[in-house]
């Protein structure tokens, strides 16, 4: 198994510990730790086939020191929106890049291929065709991957799943046909291959790797049948976080070795594309936030912290009790060997970030840090609601420690 942070670095810690001594205001702010992601993806490229790329998607975080480290560990962007594409052209400028989701905009497609980025995910059948009017116009060529929504055949499915049914997500194959037709009669439109994102928050590896080795057979027969190549497949991302589960997050090396030992059968000499956005910085970042109320209610323990859901909505959306670390302050604790459940400042009874987590002693002024917030933390996040102020955001990187508004 791959070391994954899954508690706060120490290097995060001792960073806290030097704010609580320093502040004036009770403490609210994310904490990244960019030496640990760099390791951590440094790794995970170790361990990728020579065949495979990997991207980051943007959507994950799209803090700028983040990406500035990133960019020398990736392949490229995968960007959903022509916010987050005019957001890399800023901060990676030279950055390969690629643009899927629904209901891409005309400007927003525009926009991508002038100056073109490296592919254009392909949602539907109208926007093929959006493409190819706007590359006619523009007289470019615009490169494209056509994303499928495969019927799913081997491997469970997880709680988010994009694939096999329903969605606004990819063409079904039902259509695929038609769209290879518009493909091979214009000019305008290089085809470079499939994307094929099925699902999110799968933490078991044999599972994800059994469902892309069914869709790799399915695309096999379907090349067969309709004649043609696809020489790149991009697998998407997905690969979960076991927020709960701190030993059971996706074994990335057990599934880059399923990789590696795919018969030419399976594979035909063609390269991967991943774009892994969760997986890959989830596990750098901390959300710490300082007990400012301690009470009792109906015989149940509240601490309520500078914060909340409003910052850090990740707990909600996924509707798990977030891992909770304490840093103790000096004065002595309010409460000792009590369960104790964490809210933030939000008037709502749904600003809730952990229930009933067991703790040693507690007392207002001790800093609660809830790792594994480098991803879905912020970026996600209702910020307005109530209009308290923004966490304050520092990154460290070889012991240095700065600040930046995101």
């Amino acid at each position: 198994m791959m070391p994954l942070h899954t508690t706060p670095t120490p290097t995060i810690i001792r960073h806290v510990r030097h704010k609580m001594h320093k502040r004036s205001e009770p403490i609210c702010a994310y904490f990244y730790d960019l030496d640990a992601l760099a390791g951590h993806v440094q790794a995970m490229r170790h361990a990728l086939p020579l065949f495979c790329e990997l991207f980051y998607a943007v959507k994950a975080n799209a803090a700028p020191p983040l990406l500035h480290v990133l960019a020398s560990l990736c392949d490229g962007f995968e960007v959903a929106s022509g916010g987050e594409l005019a957001h890399i052209r800023r901060y990676q400028p030279q950055a390969r890049l690629l643009f899927g989701g629904p209901g891409k905009l005309e400007s927003e497609l525009e926009a991508a291929l002038f100056p073109p980025i490296e592919a254009l995910h392909v949602e539907s059948l109208h926007e093929l065709e959006l493409i190819h009017d706007i590359a006619e116009k523009k007289q470019c060529v615009a490169p494209i991957m056509v994303r499928l929504n495969l019927p799913r055949g081997d491997g469970a499915a997880t709680r988010l799943v994009m694939s096999g049914t329903p969605s606004a997500f990819g063409i079904d194959e039902a259509h695929f046909e038609q769209a290879l037709t518009v493909i091979r009669n214009s000019k305008w439109l290089s085809f470079k291959g499939l994307h094929l994102h099925a699902q999110s928050h799968q933490c078991d590896a044999a599972e994800h790797g059994a469902m892309l080795r069914g869709f790799l057979r399915h695309i096999n027969e379907l090349e067969d049948c309709l004649s043609f190549h696809a020489p790149i497949i991009n697998l998407g991302g997905g690969m979960g976080v076991a927020y709960q589960e701190p030993h059971h997050h996706f074994d990335w090396p057990s599934f880059c070795q399923m990789l590696q030992n795919l018969p030419n059968t399976e594979r035909r000499e063609r390269h991967f594309r991943f774009e892994v956005g969760r997986f890959m910085t989830a596990f750098c970042g901390v959300y710490a936030m300082e007990v400012i109320d301690l009470k009792q209610s109906y015989g149940e323990w509240f601490a309520i912290a500078r914060g909340g859901t409003h910052h850090f909505r990740l707990p909600s959306a996924q509707a798990h009790s977030h891992p909770i670390h304490v840093v103790r302050a000096s004065r002595p604790p309010d409460i000792t060997h009590q369960q104790v459940t964490v809210t933030g400042q939000l008037c709502t009874p749904k600003d809730v970030l952990a229930r009933h987590v067991p703790i040693e002693a507690l007392a207002p002024g001790d800093v609660f840090l809830l790792p594994m917030a480098g991803a879905y933390g912020w970026s996600i996040s209702h910020h307005d609601f109530l209009m308290h102020p923004p966490p304050h955001h520092y990154f460290i990187q070889k012991d240095r420690i700065w600040e930046e508004k995101i």
